[in-house]
């Protein structure tokens, strides 16, 4: 049953109140490699896009970061687009920019109108938080405030309490991502999103990583889980399915729920 919010925009929740809804990376260097991508990725047509920047080539020239954005919207319709720098220390790509340059970017790119949603991760400087989210509040773009660890699982009242940081901290969505090292630490990460959903008044994300965790991105939904993750062309994190592989599951679980995640 569902126990969480639908994230929404403007007011208007994503896909009609779809839940979960699937969201698939873009990963390409080059503004030609995202076009590329896109051309595979939208005729599966998932319900959010999430460009990781991180990845791309130009992320320190503000102007080609801001007209591939606009490339993507332009190719992608109506689906929403999150824009997301992941740092190293999470999982992400090393980049050249420091942390003052990478707000600079993030408030122009929400100047510029091209995105929908913005992630920003929880374990920054609360300064730097705060002027993302005001960059995202003056321009109508929705923050996800994300944590990843990626050396393991903590506890379940420490994975709740990251949670509730990110809403206390002014996150539209909050977004959690653990390493298992064993099929308890997958149980953990979905008791925490149950545990969550019940306390939060936002939406959260919340995933397993990894082949253990892969699980978690079918079944999220049922414990809570606002969004899962799907490769569309190329995956951004370990454990990723495919498209096609989740909408299956997804469409099976439904039904044997009677219509409902």
């Amino acid at each position: 049953m569902q126990t969480s919010r639908p994230i929404t925009l403007h007011g208007q929740p994503i896909a009609g109140g779809k839940f979960p809804l699937v969201c698939t990376p873009l990963v390409g260097r080059t503004p030609d490699d995202i076009l590329t991508e896109l051309a595979v990725v939208c005729p599966k047509q998932p319900d959010v896009l999430e460009w990781r920047v991180d990845f791309f080539e130009k992320i320190g020239d503000t102007v080609a970061v801001i007209a591939s954005a606009m490339a993507i919207k332009n190719a992608a319709g109506c689906i929403p687009l999150l824009f997301t720098r992941r740092s190293s220390r999470e999982g992400g790509e090393k980049i050249a920019l420091t942390e003052s340059e990478v707000i600079s970017l993030y408030e122009h790119v929400c100047a510029s109108k091209a995105i929908d949603l913005i992630d920003y991760e929880l374990a920054n400087n609360t300064a730097h938080i705060a002027r993302v989210r005001a960059a995202a509040r003056a321009h109508g773009v929705a923050l996800v405030l994300s944590s990843h660890n990626f050396s393991g699982t903590p506890s379940l009242e420490t994975l709740v309490a990251k949670f509730q940081s990110a809403e206390q901290l002014g996150a539209d969505v909050a977004k959690v991502a653990a390493m298992p090292r064993s099929l308890d630490d997958v149980l953990t990460l979905l008791a925490a999103t149950h545990a969550a959903s019940q306390k939060l008044r936002i939406p959260l994300i919340a995933m397993s990583m990894g082949p253990l965790g892969a699980v978690t991105r079918m079944v999220g939904g049922v414990f809570g889980s606002s969004l899962t993750f799907a490769v569309g062309a190329a995956a951004s994190a370990p454990g990723q399915v495919p498209i096609e592989d989740l909408n299956n599951v997804l469409a099976a679980l439904q039904k044997a729920l009677g219509g409902k995640a």
